[in-house]
């Protein structure tokens, strides 16, 4: 039976988000396909993402950047423990080699940390990378970028060249130096608009307009109480987030509640750039209020492409914090939403990959 090996990358959960759709879509279309999954993920996130039956490897393939808020990095910290985890390059490498050797995957598909990349195509083995980043071009952006070891950007160079293909999702980095690179569309799930039974199912009242906040897996970005929010908006946040405390916003309390049926159903979402969401607040058609990340490098090409398809707007990190988001969200709200973008990429995607598994 085929056997796929996903490797993820040690940041955020976006990675898996963005790769799970495509493993479903492969277990659907190849019967009895095996799936191996590495990365220090939750297991309980990793199985409501994949197909059932798949092995995890908690072993990471990289280092995560750290964070100090949903739209702030660490950067100084960050490149310490790059530079840390390339300097046993060698040993990273082994143990890569010797994890692939004792799994014999049909294929590696790696979103998007360099080191399986490299150790399949040691060992003869296929390997594709995908994403809407990776992390030789963040880093080099970033304001450590001319600090880099030469030594990094070279495994870091030499891993994602030397994959077979590089599915670049859109909207992604340009990555014009990629030998290997291929443009595939938007990888997102699309749901039905229903944000009548959202209501009904979170006791909100017909009339009130439903406004999704949500900032990923680094927790939540503080809205300051500095100015009233606008009249008739429900803002629904994660169950926890501390905002649900506040006249007119409501927790996300239901667990069999998906976090997609209510973004498809709301009239604007408020968040950070950053890949998923994007990705399907416009194969949704839902208008986007966005907090900027300012130097995120992945940042201008998330936000250009949104704008060309669905209302978009960005409103301070200070202004955020203060609460002054009223103009902002009634000129979107105005708009209105957007023609859905055919989420395309996942069929793409399978259609390239499954010829290695067959």
């Amino acid at each position: 039976m085929p056997h796929l090996f996903i490797a993820i990358t040690a940041h955020g959960y976006g990675h898996l988000a963005q790769v799970a759709p495509i493993a479903q879509a492969l277990a659907e279309c190849l019967p009895g396909l095996r799936i191996t999954l590495q990365g220090p993920v939750a297991p309980s996130v990793a199985a409501a993402r994949l197909p059932r039956g798949f092995r995890h490897v908690p072993t990471p393939a990289d280092v995560a950047l750290p964070m100090a808020s949903p739209v702030q990095v660490r950067w100084d910290e960050g490149l310490d423990l790059y530079r840390a985890f390339d300097a046993e390059h060698e040993r990273h490498l082994a143990r890569q080699q010797a994890l692939l050797a004792a799994e014999r995957p049909d294929l590696v598909l790696a979103d998007v940390p360099w080191l399986p990349l490299a150790a399949a195509r040691t060992l003869g083995i296929p390997a594709v990378a995908l994403c809407s980043l990776n992390w030789l071009d963040i880093l080099a952006a970033s304001p450590v970028g001319a600090r880099l070891p030469p030594a990094l950007v070279e495994h870091m160079h030499a891993g994602y060249a030397g994959a077979d293909i590089f599915l670049r999702p859109a909207p992604s980095m340009p990555m014009p130096w990629l030998p290997n690179g291929r443009d595939i569309g938007p990888i997102a799930l699309q749901r039905a608009r229903r944000p009548e039974a959202i209501r009904a199912r979170l006791g909100i009242p017909a009339e009130r307009r439903l406004v999704l906040m949500l900032f990923g897996g680094t927790g939540a970005l503080p809205l300051g109480e500095g100015e009233p929010l606008p009249d008739g908006i429900e803002i629904l946040v994660p169950n926890g987030d501390a905002a649900a405390e506040r006249p007119g916003v409501s927790a996300l309390a239901d667990p069999s509640l998906d976090v997609l049926d209510v973004l498809a159903s709301c009239d604007a979402i408020i968040t950070k750039p950053g890949y998923g969401t994007f990705a399907e607040a416009a194969c949704n058609g839902v208008p986007v209020l966005y907090v900027p990340r300012g130097d995120w490098p992945e940042e201008g090409p998330l936000v250009d492409w949104l704008a060309a398809r669905v209302p978009t707007a960005a409103v301070a990190a200070t202004d955020f914090a203060t609460g002054r988001i009223a103009a902002s969200l009634a000129d979107l709200l105005a708009a209105g939403p957007a023609p859905p973008v055919p989420a395309t990429g996942i069929a793409e995607a399978v259609a390239l990959l499954r010829p290695w598994l067959e």
